[in-house]
């Protein structure tokens, strides 16, 4: 017995001393290459507890979200893209507008602490807040619904700091099916992209925003794929073949994405991770696993989803709990090269590479076209811009979503505005 007993303390200590040894040496790896998050909801957070008064919090206490400071300093949390992200039923309403304000919340955050959070457009800035031991705040928006079928829009999000563009959220936009088309819950109204959606592809490759491929369909990946001549994101999205969720990704596409050299940020929300309400690190950690034989160290990434999702695994309760799944990383026989890759490498790659197109297409000129107004008309918008007739605005729609009155006289039609 005292044998036993003996043995069993010394197995005891030594599984333990194994893994302070794995979760010394991912603080250490974290301390030398920055852990780049792609999707983090705090700014939604923002609206829904504090209808984005940011006076009536402090960040350094908050504990009602998966993210605070003092929890980003102990996840070693190097750069995050913060979601700007407003709901489908905003579309052909005010998308645009809440959007701004969403992307005015990471401005104002990124001022109200400046010893914490430094704003960031680049990969350059991603560096430089590394060295600074600062979080790089760098911006994404979740869903095309939010430009309104704008490239003008489009420019203007880009010049704010809006560094991705997820092309679809929950819903259709005129131009790009979403995630759902693939489940039967929504029909497809665009074959994939409609040839306006192909031109936003070509006009953000030509921009430098991140292409981000996280809840799109399938048809519209592949043409993403096709057309993107930089390489493209999954912002927040795990392996399908692990879970079997049209917003996870097929091995096909993840073979594709090698060979576009662009990358995918892993999802921690438990329906996505085990398709069930409840998952563990050791379950996330497979989606790494998989996602590494299938294709590659060199497309993987973080994309935890914290603050946009109800359920997170055990052990990955908020954002404190990076280093544990890069230690379980580590205890799996993932080398330092390739846990450097998952942690910041391959999405710095990427954003270069992206960068280097932009800097390439600096003589092409902005896309200019307006959407067909055929394929957006609806009571909140106005046709100002389109020609009266033609394609592009046909005049049968406008005695019904225009403040235009027609009046028949003697068989002459007087357009009155």
């Amino acid at each position: 017995m005292y044998w036993c007993v003996t043995l069993l303390n010394v197995l005891s200590g030594f599984i333990i001393c194994s893994a302070d040894i794995n979760r010394e040496k991912a603080l250490r790896l974290m301390g030398e290459t920055p852990l780049i998050d792609g999707h983090n909801d705090l700014p939604w957070q923002m609206r829904q507890l504090f209808n984005n008064e940011l006076e009536k919090m402090d960040l350094n206490t908050l504990e009602k979200t998966h993210t605070n400071i003092p929890k980003i300093k102990t996840g070693r949390l190097s750069a995050q893209f913060w979601a700007a992200y407003v709901p489908c039923e905003s579309q052909y309403k005010d998308a645009v507008r809440q959007t701004v304000e969403q992307i005015d919340v990471v401005h104002r955050l990124c001022r109200l602490y400046p010893n914490d959070l430094m704003f960031a457009t680049s990969s350059d800035d991603i560096l430089s807040a590394f060295q600074q031991n600062k979080t790089a705040s760098l911006i994404g928006v979740e869903g095309g619904h939010s430009i309104d079928s704008s490239p003008g829009t489009l420019r203007m999000f880009y010049n704010l700091g809006v560094r991705y563009l997820t092309l679809t959220h929950s819903c259709n936009t005129p131009w790009a099916d979403n995630w759902l088309v693939d489940t039967g819950k929504d029909t497809s109204e665009n074959n994939g992209l409609s040839g306006f959606g192909k031109e936003l592809i070509r006009e953000m490759n030509r921009l430098g925003m991140l292409i981000d491929l996280a809840h799109v369909s399938e048809k519209v990946m592949n043409l993403a794929l096709e057309l993107s001549i930089a390489p493209v994101i999954f912002s927040h999205s795990s392996a399908y073949e692990v879970c079997k969720s049209k917003r996870n990704v097929p091995d096909d596409i993840l073979r594709k994405v090698a060979e576009k050299k662009g990358i995918v940020m892993v999802n921690f929300y438990n329906d996505y991770v085990t398709c069930q309400k409840t998952a563990n690190l050791s379950n996330v950690a497979d989606h790494f696993d998989h996602i590494k034989k299938v294709a590659g160290h060199e497309i993987i990434g973080f994309g935890g989803d914290y603050d946009g999702v109800s359920r997170v695994p055990e052990g990955l309760e908020d954002v404190s709990k990076y280093p544990d799944l890069v230690a379980e990383l580590l205890r799996r026989g993932w080398t330092d090269t390739e846990v450097k890759a998952a942690l910041g490498d391959n999405l710095l790659r990427v954003f270069r590479e992206v960068e280097k197109v932009r800097d390439s297409m600096n003589t092409t000129k902005p896309y200019e076209v307006p959407i067909p107004y055929a394929d957006v008309v609806n009571p909140c918008r106005t046709m100002y811009g389109y020609p009266p007739q033609g394609n592009a605005g046909s005049m049968i729609n406008l005695g019904l979503h225009l403040p235009v009155v027609t009046l028949l006289l003697h068989g002459t039609i007087l357009w009155l505005f």
